[in-house]
């Protein structure tokens, strides 16, 4: 709760809650539904999903209080829509992916979130990818994600000027454990970016 009160206090419009069990930075439904319930207006609420049943997925929802969810493994267009809530799909980009073809792929998407590539991880790895790759022209939201920290957002979001940033790693005391100072470093440059 104090992760979430100090990154809504800092400026952020939306909070992750990431439902997979394999992450550091993993929670339950039980946990989020309490911190949700207690969150000011107008703050999404994101639930972030890889590969998981189709029943996770809506027990979660039935618990948690989300607005959004977030799929960051190889689900489908059509699985991603089943649940009646908007999404965005996770492409982890590399060279030569094309990305007009996942923006036709997922038109039922509410955003594409563009995180770096990893044999090692779907996620969270604190690595950012080369931003060069993603072509002018896309029609969807883009989220930009992936290596994140307060010295390297302000290049990040006038390079690629996406809708939205997401942030986790770069923001981190240690794994897992959100340092505010450094959700207020990062936040005071997204805020010099937009007052440019």
């Amino acid at each position: 709760m104090d992760d979430a009160l100090t990154a809504i206090a800092a400026g952020a419009d939306a909070l992750g809650f990431v439902f997979y069990a394999p992450s550091p930075r993993a929670v339950t439904a039980a946990q989020v539904s309490n911190i949700t319930a207690s969150l000011p207006p107008f703050v999404s609420k994101v639930g972030l999903f890889v590969n998981a049943e189709v029943e996770e997925v809506q027990q979660v929802i039935a618990v948690a209080g989300l607005d959004c969810l977030q799929f960051h493994g190889d689900e489908s267009a059509d699985y991603c829509a089943q649940f009646n809530l908007p999404y965005y799909k996770a492409i982890r980009v590399k060279p030569g992916l094309n990305l007009v073809q996942c923006e036709l792929d997922f038109a039922s998407a509410t955003a594409l979130l563009l995180d770096t590539y990893s044999e090692k991880a779907v996620g969270g790895t604190g690595e950012a990818f080369d931003w060069s790759l993603i072509p002018a022209g896309l029609q969807k939201p883009i989220i930009l994600a992936g290596g994140l920290n307060p010295d390297n957002v302000m290049q990040a979001a006038r390079q690629v000027q996406p809708y939205a940033l997401d942030v986790s790693g770069g923001v981190e005391a240690q794994k897992g454990i959100k340092s505010p100072q450094k959700i207020a470093a990062f936040m005071q440059q997204v805020m010099q970016c937009d007052a440019v």
